[in-house]
């Protein structure tokens, strides 16, 4: 019989790429000095009194005041796999440590890659190098629009991407082409996540649609999110949660395409779920800002989401617990527009929760994993609750 726990749902919002500074490797990444939050919030007067009164700038000097006596939970935790990309991190954070990082390809994919995908979808590709998905079709998407070569480029992170205009290659063909792809990169090169990028418009003013669909690799072992389900409780997955599980684990996926429609659908689960999680990732930190060296964007998007955080916290009931972190850094200010590997921020709050507890640099993401997992009567096989430092 499942343990009734403290708590009778958990939110855990990730604010995808949100570092708080970087990691004692970060040099062995490519990554010294990097600071995503650090970094935005000293750009300007940003303004995020409730992400303060949590805790943040209590986490570490930053350049925001801290207050002296935090409504929440604070603390940072290191990565403790290998890598710095999605992936990881959330796989991290749900209790699965990978040793020996995803592939990533710097230089475009290699021969024994693209060649049996231009065979099997019988074409030849554009592009096939590291790039902004943005950029790219800027570049080349008159000409895809010509020939109906589809796009295929990469980033920093473990990915193999597809772009394609919907009215030259239909949806389903564009996702039937992804499919294919994951099935060819296997072994050395099993990449975290084959992503189709469809698009429309003319040229000029070509932009990227909602209809992204990503199909990742299947975590090696039992995820935080099977535990819960297993347990019979709900596991609601928010944005792009329950396509880096591999949409295995959950018991409700509800689609949003930017950060405002994932506090939407949030607040929705918030008004409908029963016991269990509630997993919830913004994506636009990373792909809108950190991605493209925004910093300004970031600093907008952390004050939008300051400005709704009230609203979450006002639609949990007493026995909810509120935590907030990241899965790895992009900082905007950096010469890249890589992630970067940093320490991720840990917040956390609820009615029935402690005020004002520091609890530390954690050692890993899997410390956040494992303190909802003994909320709920259950154990994972990595991390260190920090649960009965907040009760």
């Amino acid at each position: 019989m499942i343990s009734k726990g403290p708590f009778n749902r958990v939110v855990l919002v990730v604010l995808d790429s949100a570092g708080i500074g970087e990691m004692p490797d970060a040099a062995d990444y490519g990554d010294s000095g990097a600071d995503t939050l650090g970094h935005t919030l000293a750009s300007r007067n940003v303004d995020i009194p409730n992400l303060r009164h949590m805790g943040l700038a209590n986490i570490r000097r930053l350049p925001v005041e801290p207050v002296e006596k935090p409504n929440g939970i604070f603390g940072k935790a290191a990565t403790s796999s290998s890598g710095k990309d999605t992936t990881t991190g959330h796989w991290e954070m749900s209790g699965i440590i990978t040793a020996k990082p995803f592939p990533t390809y710097p230089n475009g994919f290699p021969p024994r890659v693209i060649e049996p995908f231009e065979r099997a979808i019988g074409r030849k590709v554009l592009g096939n190098k590291p790039a902004s998905g943005t950029e790219i079709i800027k570049e080349l998407g008159e000409e895809h629009v010509l020939t109906g070569r589809p796009i295929v480029y990469t980033s920093a992170d473990s990915v193999f991407q597809i772009a394609a205009h919907e009215e030259v290659v239909p949806l389903e063909q564009l996702y039937q082409w992804s499919r294919i792809a994951r099935e060819q990169l296997t072994g050395e090169d099993e990449v975290g996540r084959v992503i189709a990028r469809p698009f429309v418009g003319e040229p000029g003013n070509f932009r990227r649609t909602e209809a992204r669909q990503d199909f990742a690799i299947d975590p090696p072992e039992d995820t935080l999110l099977d535990r819960v389900k297993s347990a019979g409780l709900a596991v609601t997955a928010v944005g792009k949660i329950g396509s880096i599980f591999c949409h295995r684990g959950t018991t409700e996926e509800l689609k949003a395409g930017n950060n405002n429609a994932s506090v939407d659908q949030t607040l929705h689960a918030l008004r409908s779920t029963g016991r269990g999680l509630i997993f919830t990732n913004l994506v636009d930190f990373d792909m809108l800002y950190g991605h493209r060296n925004d910093v300004e964007g970031y600093a907008r998007a952390l004050e939008e989401f300051d400005r709704r955080l009230p609203e979450i916290q006002k639609a949990m009931r007493d026995d909810d617990l509120l935590m907030i972190s990241a899965d790895h850094g992009c900082d905007p200010a950096d010469v890249s527009t890589d992630h970067t590997r940093e320490y991720v921020p840990v917040l956390a709050w609820g009615r029935r929760a402690r005020a004002g507890v520091d609890v530390g640099i954690r050692a890993s993401l899997a410390d956040i994993g494992q303190t909802v997992a003994e909320n709920f009567g259950l154990e994972l096989q990595a991390g260190r609750s920090f649960l009965g430092e907040i009760l």
